[in-house]
């Protein structure tokens, strides 16, 4: 079973105690008392000055901020408002990747879901009103043209464009398999 955001944030909590010793209100005060403002920034900070891994530091920083406070059901239905078309075709995304193993973790950003294993390997993204654009880390794989090559730097590898739930076909199923097997 896909696990929920908040078996992720209690995840990053005892991991972030195990590894530094100090709970997780103890970095979100540290970071709410260095006066920096810049996300970028502070999780720098936390890195260079504290020693925390990326992942960690990034987790402080967006709590610090009060994102992880947000409920992913609501953020998925604010991104899905006035593009309710497109939410079947979401939901056969969501349902493929977490066919695809226990480790899969769904979860809903501001304005896009992260399919996740120990990393992301795909993103969903409601694009437009009759679009969601599927990004997809196939590092290595070439483009074609329907499994779009992104720009060197991209948090995915490629996109793919989805209007219907047709889309949602052996090809896209496998691209997504791939993806997951090398998360």
């Amino acid at each position: 079973m896909a696990k929920s955001t908040e078996d992720m944030i209690e995840s990053m909590k005892a991991g972030l105690l195990a590894k530094t010793g100090k709970p997780l209100a103890h970095w979100v005060k540290t970071v709410q008392a260095s006066g920096i403002e810049k996300h970028g920034e502070q999780v720098n900070m936390l890195k260079t000055a504290h020693g925390l891994g990326h992942g960690h530091a990034n987790f402080v920083c967006q709590v610090a901020k009060g994102r992880m406070d947000a409920d992913p059901g609501e953020m998925l239905e604010a991104q899905y408002k006035g593009k309710e078309a497109l939410r079947p075709i979401h939901d056969a995304l969501v349902k493929h990747a977490a066919s695809l193993g226990k480790d899969v973790s769904i979860d809903p950003k501001k304005t896009s879901v992260a399919l996740r294993r120990s990393k992301n390997f795909a993103v969903i993204v409601p694009a437009t009103k009759t679009r969601i654009d599927l990004g997809i880390n196939l590092k290595g794989e070439p483009g074609t043209d329907r499994l779009l090559a992104e720009k060197p730097g991209s948090m995915c590898t490629h996109k793919v464009r989805l209007e219907t739930v047709a889309d949602v076909d052996a090809d896209v199923k496998a691209w997504l398999k791939a993806a997951y097997a090398r998360a």
